[in-house]
């Protein structure tokens, strides 16, 4: 008998298993596929020796987690990329608006907006060590209510208000809607403004980073800690049912709800059942990979410093493009997320060779083909862009629910996060669940999405605490680590 079963090696679960671990119990991961990382994988998707990162690609939290960041990952093999640039936002006729790491010089390129800009994302940045834990932790009363309290003026605002309240011109005002979109709701609803401000926020205080030679660096950096003090990981191991693990005290699952009733409904009273089945998946994304024979001829060679661009035009385009796919359309100008690792990481691609990645957000379960539409919105930027594809790969909604069932209708965020999901997620209980013994620590609880680990940690937290063990309530390195 162990003391401890997590189902799931994503990024959650990893970091659920460490803190278990780190507590002196015996801790085994089971793993469906073949590969640990769950959405933070990388593959030879279009051909041999370039390096596609499958699902998350760009890790802001990462670096922001207080977990993370306490885990000696650096001597496991990771080793962080930061581009020249965090965002690149190009627009029509005038110059694209860039997030640098300085909260000074992103402002100086924002014209009239400097001293708007200033106020707004750097008062959040100044304090962000005071609101950090509100922000990557479960609803609470707040250590630092004065600096919440501040934060929360802006962001209790919908992205497209706020947007248009903080900022004069186009060009800070398409760049804060582009970070807001990246939380998969219409910019009018909430909490899409405190998205935003929290992910532009961490392009100056952790920067926009990514791992060396792909996202599964990161997890396999988990996996090699993990391993080191004591834990053991079974691949290739689906678990169908609850029924079928090993006896053990406690079991954690990196799960959303959907996937989580079929194996573990059994369990469950009816009433949680049907609260588990209530829960909401969003937006489905349709994601492209290319290999290239040169980089991006971004018409504006400024982007080209940047790790994460973009597309998608003014804050008015992206905001229509978002209600579109809300309401079930298919957006004929979509919301184009892209990024470009190899310009900073040539490990990623062979010799004078070059990846890159996009996606937009569909209807879930969508089967439109969507690929000249986001490569449309490329060559509006990049003139020429698709005489430079060598390779394509293209992964659907319905792919990437076959891949990974926790992103159910292509919903890479496990769930929607709009203010009912943000508060219950899944549920009011959070991590816990009506059976003893039994924790979520997927991305369907708080904090939700981003390679942060802090789900995984938050439930490994409470189950620690329901076993009688002592918890520190905050995020401590191992003995002798730092």
């Amino acid at each position: 008998m162990t003391d401890a079963i997590v189902v799931g090696a994503g990024p959650n679960g990893l970091s659920a298993a460490i803190v278990l671990a780190q507590a002196g119990l015996r801790v085994t991961i089971y793993e469906a596929q073949a590969t640990i990382g769950g959405g933070c994988r990388s593959a030879e998707l279009t051909g041999p020796g370039f390096v596609h990162d499958v699902c998350s690609a760009v890790h802001p939290m990462a670096l922001a987690s207080p977990f993370l960041r306490t885990l000696p990952l650096a001597t496991h093999g990771l080793e962080w990329v930061e581009p020249g640039a965090m965002v690149a936002h190009p627009l029509d006729g005038e110059l694209p608006g860039i997030i640098d790491r300085s909260v000074r010089l992103t402002a100086r390129g924002l014209g009239e907006d400097q001293r708007a800009y200033k106020r707004l994302i750097g008062s959040i940045v100044d304090n962000w060590p005071k609101l950090e834990e509100a922000v990557l932790g479960p609803p609470s009363w707040p250590s630092h209510p004065i600096a919440l309290a501040r934060f929360g003026i802006a962001a209790l605002q919908p992205a497209a208000r706020l947007a248009r309240w903080a900022f004069a011109t186009p060009r800070a005002r398409a760049l804060l809607a582009g970070i807001s979109a990246h939380a998969m709701l219409p910019l009018e609803r909430f909490p899409t403004g405190a998205i935003g401000l929290v992910l532009n926020a961490t392009a100056h205080t952790a920067g926009w980073a990514f791992p060396r030679g792909g996202a599964q660096r990161l997890s396999d950096a988990l996996a090699s800690y993990f391993r080191s003090i004591g834990g053991e990981i079974v691949t290739s191991a689906p678990i169908a049912s609850i029924d079928d693990l090993p006896a053990s005290h406690t079991v954690l699952f990196d799960l959303s709800p959907r996937p989580l009733v079929k194996v573990a409904g059994s369990r469950f009273p009816g009433w949680y059942r049907r609260q588990l089945e209530r829960y909401r998946y969003g937006m489905g994304v349709f994601k492209v990979d290319w290999a290239l024979d040169a980089p991006i001829p971004w018409r504006d060679a400024i982007v080209a410093r940047s790790g994460t661009v973009h597309l998608g035009g003014t804050l008015e385009e992206i905001a229509q493009s978002e209600r579109d796919v809300w309401s079930g359309k298919v957006s004929e100008r979509p919301y184009v997320l892209l990024a470009q690792p190899s310009l900073f990481d040539p490990t990623r691609a062979p010799e004078g060779k070059h990846t890159a990645w996009a996606y937009c957000h569909v209807p879930p379960a969508s089967s439109a083909d969507m690929l000249p539409a986001i490569e449309r919105q490329i060559e509006r930027f990049a003139p020429g862009f698709r005489e430079r594809v060598i390779a394509r790969h293209v992964i659907t909604p319905s792919d990437f629910e076959r891949m990974n069932p926790n992103l159910v209708g292509g919903d890479i965020a496990a769930g929607i996060t709009d203010l009912r999901q943000f508060v219950a997620r899944p549920t009011l209980r959070w991590y816990s669940t009506p059976a003893s013994g039994i924790y979520i620590c997927s991305a369907s609880t708080p904090p939700g999405v981003g390679v942060h680990g802090m789900c995984g940690y938050h439930a490994a937290q409470r189950a620690l605490k329901d076993l009688g063990l002592d918890v520190s309530g905050a995020p401590r390195p191992a003995p002798g680590q730092g």
